[in-house]
């Protein structure tokens, strides 16, 4: 931990590329919805879509402690809830529990895990549904936003004041974004159905083959050999070995540590690219749905 502080203390007080890409992000979000109605649909989504996306692979990286040394200003910069269903907060907080735990795609102990521990049941007829790439991109979405929603109002009955501590915040910057379309006359179902649905089903790409439950802890996380606009898209985060190894490291010097030894992680299950995955799994399940140590 001494060794992680220090080394932390050594990185710049501003991360400029990470600052540049926020501006890039909230700045392209802003001209789209303000500009919505002057362009055809596909395009909307196609750069709604993408924005959206792109904006909780910035989220990944704030809640790492990037672009600045200032906690309240990284905060500021990642909590805008642009994809309306998940707080930060709540984000930042199983993120951070899924890189502290050694049990990696345990369904009791990972909090990002894609893995049921039983067949049968509400969970594992849904997660069924999206066990493909294409199930994953196209109802993935709305699944993991209903399944996520049922689980926070349960919590919400067990746990009513960190539940309202989380979701306050959120709320008041939904608020201000659905101000915000309907002075730009953006409807809600539109800015969900060209923006939010797409967004949230490119981000689940990256996290489809992103880890595997294995009986060795060195073969449960995934190389993704992308650096393509898909690797942009998630900030190569795709590099995924490095970044569980390394979280401090800021996205842009993943590629270059990457590059400087490639086979680092040797039992890591690897792919050439997001080419690969479609055609392995665009149609069939990556893994078994039931995880092989319950």
């Amino acid at each position: 931990m001494q060794h992680k502080d220090e080394h932390r203390s050594s990185l710049p007080a501003v991360e400029w590329p990470t600052v540049a890409l926020a501006v890039a992000i909230y700045g392209g979000w802003l001209a789209l919805t303000a500009f919505h109605a002057a362009l055809p649909w596909p395009l909307v989504m196609l750069g709604g879509g993408w924005l959206i996306a792109w904006h909780g692979s910035l989220q990944h990286e704030v809640i790492h402690h990037h672009p600045t040394r200032w906690a309240a200003l990284n905060t500021a910069i990642g909590a805008v809830p642009l994809a309306l269903w998940l707080p930060y907060a709540v984000y930042a907080r199983e993120h951070t529990a899924h890189h502290a735990t050694p049990h990696l795609t345990d369904p009791y102990d990972d909090t990002e895990s894609n893995y049921v521990a039983h067949p049968g049941g509400v969970a594992y007829r849904l997660i069924a549904l999206e066990a493909t790439l294409l199930g994953r991109v196209v109802l993935g979405p709305p699944i993991r936003v209903a399944r996520f929603w049922w689980r926070e109002l349960g919590r919400a009955g067990r746990e009513p004041l960190a539940v309202a501590r989380e979701w306050a915040p959120h709320l008041i910057g939904v608020a201000v974004i659905v101000l915000w379309l309907r002075h730009v006359d953006l409807s809600l179902g539109h800015y969900v159905l060209w923006f939010v649905w797409p967004g949230i089903g490119l981000g689940l790409v990256r996290s489809f083959a992103e880890h595997r439950a294995s009986p060795d802890p060195a073969a449960r996380t995934a190389v993704v050999a992308d650096f393509g606009p898909l690797g942009w898209l998630f900030l190569f985060n795709n590099l995924h070995p490095w970044h569980h190894a390394r979280p401090e490291i800021a996205w842009y010097r993943l590629p270059a540590l990457y590059r400087a030894n490639p086979q680092a992680y040797p039992k890591a299950p690897r792919y050439r690219g997001y080419g690969e995955i479609v055609r392995r799994f665009g149609l069939r399940p990556h893994d078994q749905l039931v995880h092989p140590g319950r």
